[in-house]
């Protein structure tokens, strides 16, 4: 999408494109996006001939998606833990450069911790993700396996219920006749694909790489110069999109909005929107009361832990 798709109203009234100079700044400055590939490296997965062909999809698969994310890639096994082929980096093409590090990998318990395995996969997306010095932090997580839990140490529901809890995207990636679509796509909850053998693996993997990049580019940094200069004021943004594919007849309209309310107390003349806007990071993507701010700062000093809350909201900013 580009700026002129946005429509900005103030108090209900319609800011001229003029007065706003609208304009999508990048995005990075806003927000975080970080995605972990978790692989199945069991027995059936490390012994089997279909070993070369993971190796290489998941190399191929990172190349692609860490061009806007950072990514991380754990494998397991049968073992409780999760094994770091590589862990979240800011070095651009770090974690591709390690993708084939899976090749060398030997399995210790040729078992499968699949459900344990997810939800320590959610767990280290919190925890990346609460380190983050950005107001939006996205996580996703994609999980490839060859077939179900084997371990038993952690049943079925528990995993299922912190899948559905999480505020992460969760995509999951299944080879073989030995996982059903059925129990894939309750993992996956916002995609699966199943690879029937090793010539589609790859295939698979291209597949959910290619949702991922959709999502990341689904976010924009809309900066716009407000005619307000004092006093409390409700802005809405509302976008519209028209897809067509190239035929007018067939036109597909999606319109989405949000709201949020700010103060234009210090506003005044020189606003340039190409500046990028400053952050108050410190309650991560929550914004709220003076007293909720209070009870926050308070909960992470005694605890060190913080729950993300993972949907986009309306945050204002003052470019310095």
């Amino acid at each position: 999408m580009t700026a002129d798709q946005f429509e900005i109203y103030e108090d209900d009234q319609l800011v001229s494109v003029y007065e706003s100079q609208q304009t999508i700044l990048n995005p990075e400055v806003t927000a975080s996006h970080y995605t972990l590939l978790l692989v199945d490296m069991s027995g059936s997965v490390s012994e089997s001939e279909d070993k070369a062909q993971v190796v290489e999809a998941a190399r191929l698969f990172t190349e692609k998606v860490e061009t806007n994310n950072r990514v991380g890639i754990f494998a397991f096994d049968g073992e409780e833990k999760l094994h770091t082929i590589v862990g979240f980096t800011k070095l651009p093409r770090h974690a591709d450069a390690h993708a084939s590090s899976l090749a060398s990998f030997k399995s210790r318990d040729n078992s499968t911790n699949l459900n344990g395995a997810v939800i320590a996969g959610l767990k280290e997306l919190d925890t990346a993700l609460a380190a983050a010095d950005t107001p939006l932090r996205v996580g996703t997580l994609v999980v490839f396996t060859d077939g179900t839990d084997r371990a038993s140490r952690v049943d079925a529901q528990t995993m299922l219920s912190a899948v559905q809890d999480s505020p992460h995207s969760v995509f999951a990636i299944g080879l073989g006749a030995e996982i059903s679509e059925d129990d894939l796509t309750q993992i996956g909850k916002d995609g699966t694909t199943l690879a029937t053998d090793r010539n589609t693996i790859a295939e698979a993997f291209e597949a959910i790489g290619t949702r991922i990049e959709a999502l990341t580019r689904s976010y924009y940094l809309l900066s716009y110069c407000s005619p307000a200069r004092a006093m409390e004021h409700e802005v809405r943004i509302e976008a519209n999109f028209s897809d067509n594919n190239g035929n007018t007849q067939t036109a597909e309209e999606f319109t989405g909005s949000l709201s949020t309310t700010f103060s234009a107390d210090g506003f005044k003349a020189g606003c340039n929107p190409n500046r990028a806007p400053k952050f108050d990071v410190s309650l991560g993507d929550r914004a709220g009361s003076d007293e909720d701010k209070t009870a926050m700062r308070n909960e992470r000093r005694s605890s060190k832990k913080r729950k993300l809350s993972g949907k986009a909201k309306a945050s204002v900013g003052t470019p310095k």
